[in-house]
């Protein structure tokens, strides 16, 4: 531990130690000292604490401070234990002349041990003894720990012997690990040295190789805990892939491996070099200076730097708004590149203990038989691919590239010592970027069907990929500072080009069975996987990403060998890759002009799919939850609608589809007399028929015929649709001015998220409104309670529309607090020309329970008619779409009109927000989706 600046202003162990011989002498029976001493112990930590927090305050933004602080925090601890230890055993229990048996050393062990304290870590001891426990010791050690445990420290302790010590290392690797951090403290120190003596000499000397595998597999599944990416949006800075706890790791294989006791030994070693010794005293004092940010702004032991917490840490380490990017983003790449970094000081004292410590056998080929020393001209080393010399990548360049497409093609790892010459040889790498072999190599990894995604996280993790792409490397470690998505933007990527790896093997067939199919009949390959490689290369850039992205394209596909066809196809992808989600997810796909609108922009059968392909690739890798049935089903509808079109097969009238469908549903009702039949047809108009699947209007005719046979008032149905995700709720009632609202805001009562809707007056005046939702999850609304309770407040809201919507006022607005902290500019666009009958208003603002209910709300108070919503939700945002007309059946278009329709919109997407957040933005659009540049929609 470094020396530390007037120590004794955190503790002084005199003073306090005068102050317990004092109340020692003043007490009948030192053995029972009451609150007294827990009190004085109490006011000397908290003054302790008080000070290493305002030191850290006052400089957390210095080279060394969160690695300061911790060392302070373990120093104060340290002068508080000797000081109980001291009045344990010289005043309250005081021996003489102690027998061998009566010994006992108080030691630090774990991250205590290392010396290094967070403000609410627990502290880790040990009490050691020579052999098994005295009465002495025994006595010696409770009144220690209850006085530990009423001081409020969190307090892991074990009382062992030197052999039981050694014992369990032997069969623990925690164990062994939290001992090789083993730190005195005070008491006998003699006693000490010898545990430090049998445990080099029983539990390290010759046991390296079993350590070194022992903690890597231990790494390796802590990473998959922690969701085995090292770019999660709300990273565990100590446990997560990347973090203090990878750091850590290095340090115990080095100490337990190498015999070191600090990283500057390991330079000393020539395991590192001085500027990887930089690195990792910056990574660790990075992370340390988090830490402690994050448990002074919780009050506990947070470990997670979420959402919340992130902006107001940024704003404490001075990470400031700066050219288009926020400081809280700022602060997360910085994070994201320091983790980034500790994997490469893994690398880098790995492939030093490897080459030096651990002897493996050479690879065995299965395939061949045999044992090989080489392939592809690379050297096997410990069954993976290495290189002879480190200077092998300044003389042969393009070999920075082709040992990874050597390891994909044989399914081999590369040696760490290759990975360090790789890292220490990037500079070589603008020597590849206009080398038509060089580029050849990059593109046949890519559409390998040998796994892509590995090869370029291997590219990516060294840092080849960003320096070969140079627009790739802006995106490394950009973070999309919102809580739909769960990774940056390289990693997002990365996985999508895994997703797209695995559509074309057919491992995602029930999750995406239109795609696994049609992923067959693409016509290029290449063009597929660099559309899903560049789809979000621009993000972070001022101005449009897709528009950014395919100017990206234009230039970099000639680079790699495209041809011009394949060039403009890319672009166009990249463009307009959000075309197909936005389509089906915003709009009304059973309006013939938005499928011929959809149609007239991708033209051609092969682009179709191709955007659906990497549509679906790219929402399947936002994050776990992002993809379900529910979207799946809407992609599919638009696609087999728009290559039916674009094969001349919607050409008939609607009368004539609409006819079709009754056709089919007199079929399934073939139970039914000529007359039921005839009057349930008379009932729907053409829209109403094309806007549901037979067995739906299978499921409607039956629930109608009996509402009306019963005369009943109000009939509410449930269809769990689980492939889909959802639930399907149809209410039957009379139809009234507000209906479509009330009913939004019963949903909202009871917790259902919906996410499309379907209102339908038939010609008996009746509605006929179905809604599709969710639960909170993303998952059918399905359990019979939750069901049950919504048929009721339906019940009551069409009975009691005000007092038991007033109930929404009593619910938290925000269903995660968290999503407060995200800026959500709140916006109305409305479209004319988007349906030949209907006006689009869509509106994109904050989520918030009830936010339909009142939008619709404030619709109907305009006298406006919903004929359809869409309901979609990115995080904390949400954008919500509606299908209106004004009281005669008509478009809304006096500018008057539109103006009153937009401010009143507005009104209840800011009514929630903070007044110095709002930044509002109505717009009128003349078409949807808007068109980006000529060249591009050729």
């Amino acid at each position: 531990m470094n020396e530390l600046d007037n120590q004794r202003a955190i503790i002084d162990r005199r003073t306090l130690m005068a102050e317990l011989d004092s109340l020692a002498q003043s007490l009948p029976d030192p053995t029972s000292p009451g609150p007294e001493l827990v009190d004085i112990l109490k006011r000397h930590l908290a003054a302790g604490r008080a000070e290493i927090q305002r030191r850290f305050l006052g400089n957390s933004r210095g080279a060394q401070a969160g690695l300061t602080s911790a060392h302070e925090a373990s120093f104060l601890v340290d002068q508080l234990l000797r000081c109980l230890f001291d009045f344990t055993t010289l005043r309250a229990f005081p021996l003489g002349n102690p027998t061998i048996a009566e010994k006992l050393s108080l030691i630090a062990v774990g991250g205590y041990g290392r010396g290094e304290l967070a403000p609410y870590s627990d502290v880790d001891i040990l009490f050691l003894l020579p052999y098994k426990m005295s009465p002495y010791c025994e006595q010696v050690v409770e009144f220690m720990l209850y006085r530990l445990w009423d001081l409020g420290l969190k307090v892991g302790q074990a009382t062992r012997s030197i052999e039981e010590c050694i014992r369990q290392a032997e069969g623990d690797l925690t164990i062994r690990t939290n001992l090789l951090e083993a730190r005195f403290v005070w008491g006998d120190r003699d006693l000490y040295e010898e545990f430090k003596k049998r445990f080099r000499k029983q539990i390290i000397k010759g046991h390296g190789e079993a350590f070194y595998q022992g903690k890597l597999a231990e790494r390796n599944a802590r990473h998959q805990r922690h969701g085995g990416s090292r770019y999660t949006l709300e990273p565990n800075i100590k446990e997560g892939k990347g973090g203090l706890r990878d750091l850590q790791t290095l340090l115990w294989l080095a100490r337990f491996v190498c015999r070191v006791d600090n990283m500057q030994e390991l330079v000393d070693q020539g395991l590192l070099t001085s500027a990887e010794r930089a690195t990792f005293g910056k990574a660790l004092n990075f992370f340390w200076t988090l830490r402690h940010h994050l448990h002074y702004l919780t009050g506990r032991g947070e470990e997670r730097l979420t959402f919340d917490l992130q902006p107001e840490i940024a704003r404490r380490l001075g990470y400031t708004d700066h050219a288009g990017t926020k400081g809280v983003e700022r602060l997360m790449k910085h994070y994201f590149l320091i983790a980034k970094s500790v994997g490469g000081l893994t690398r880098y004292v790995c492939a030093g203990i490897e080459a030096r410590l651990i002897k493996r056998p050479m690879l065995r080929l299965p395939a061949l038989g045999i044992l090989k020393k080489e392939l592809g001209g690379f050297p096997i080393e410990g069954g993976r691919l290495t290189i002879a010399r480190a200077e092998h990548f300044a003389q042969h360049p393009i070999d920075l590239l082709r040992i990874f497409a050597v390891a994909q093609k044989h399914d081999v790892e590369i040696h760490p010592t290759a990975m360090t010459a790789m890292s220490h040889a990037l500079r070589q790498i603008d020597r590849l970027r206009d080398d038509p072999d060089a580029n050849a190599l990059f593109l046949d990894m890519l559409v390998s069907e040998k796994g892509p995604e590995l090869t370029l996280r291997r590219l990516s993790e060294v840092g080849v990929l960003g320096r070969f792409l140079p627009d790739f490397g802006r995106v490394v470690a950009q973070m999309q500072y919102d809580m739909y998505h769960s990774f940056t933007v390289d990693e997002h990527t990365l996985f999508a080009i895994g997703i797209l790896a695995r559509i074309e093997k057919g491992e995602l067939k029930d999750e995406a069975p239109i795609a696994s199919t049609v992923v067959k009949e693409v016509l290029s390959r290449r063009v597929l996987y660099l559309a899903v490689l560049l789809h979000d290369i621009a993000k972070g850039r001022a101005g449009d990403h897709s528009l950014l992205g395919g100017d990206v394209a234009e230039k970099l596909c000639p680079r790699l060998g495209l041809s011009a066809e394949e060039t403009e196809q890319v672009a166009w992808l990249v463009r307009y890759h959000l075309l197909m989600s936005n389509t089906a997810f915003r709009r009304d796909i059973d309006d013939p002009k938005t499928i011929a609108d959809f149609v007239d922009l991708v033209q051609s059968p092969e682009r179709l799919r191709l955007l659906l392909v990497l549509t679906v690739a790219d929402i399947r890798a936002v994050g776990p939850k992002t993809w379900n049935g529910w979207k799946a089903q809407l992609l599919r509808e638009l696609y087999t609608r728009a290559f039916h079109l674009m094969m001349g097969g919607l050409n008939t009238t609607e009368e004539d589809r609409a006819a079709s469908v009754i056709a089919i549903l007199k079929r399934e009702l073939v139970d039914w007399p000529d007359e039921d039949l005839a009057s349930h047809a008379a009932r729907g108009h053409s829209a109403y028929w094309l806007a549901f699947p037979p067995a739906a209007l299978g499921r409607h005719a039956r629930m109608i015929r009996a509402a009306e046979a019963e005369q009943r008032p109000l009939s509410v149905e449930f269809n769990v649709d689980r492939w889909r995700s959802m639930t399907e709720i149809t209410i039957y009632t009379p139809d009234r001015q507000g209906l479509f609202s009330q009913l939004a805001g019963a949903m909202a009562l009871c917790g259902a998220s919906i996410v499309d809707a379907r209102i339908v007056t038939l010609r008996n005046g009746k509605a006929l409104d179905t809604f599709f939702v969710q639960d909170s999850e993303g998952g059918p609304f399905d359990r019979p309670a939750r069901l049950a309770k919504l048929s009721a407040t339906i019940t009551r809201v069409l009975e009691a529309p005000e007092p038991t919507l007033a109930q929404l006022q009593d619910l938290p607005p925000l269903a995660n607090p968290a999503a407060r902290n995200f800026p959500v500019i709140p916006r109305v666009l409305i479209d004319n020309k988007a349906s030949a009958t209907h006006t689009v208003v869509e509106v994109n603002g904050r989520d918030r329970r009830g936010l339909l209910y009142y939008l619709t709300s404030a619709l109907t108070k305009l006298n406006l008619q919903i004929s359809s919503a869409k309901v979609s939700t990115f995080g904390h945002r949400a954008v919500d779409v509606f299908y209106v007309k004004d009281q005669f059946g008509l478009k809304v278009e006096t500018e008057s009109r539109l103006k009153t329709l937009r401010a009143t919109l507005m009104t209840v997407l800011t009514e929630a927000e903070p007044e110095n957040a709002l930044q509002t933005r109505a717009v009128t659009v003349d078409s949807w989706p808007p068109v980006a540049p000529s060249s591009a929609a050729q």
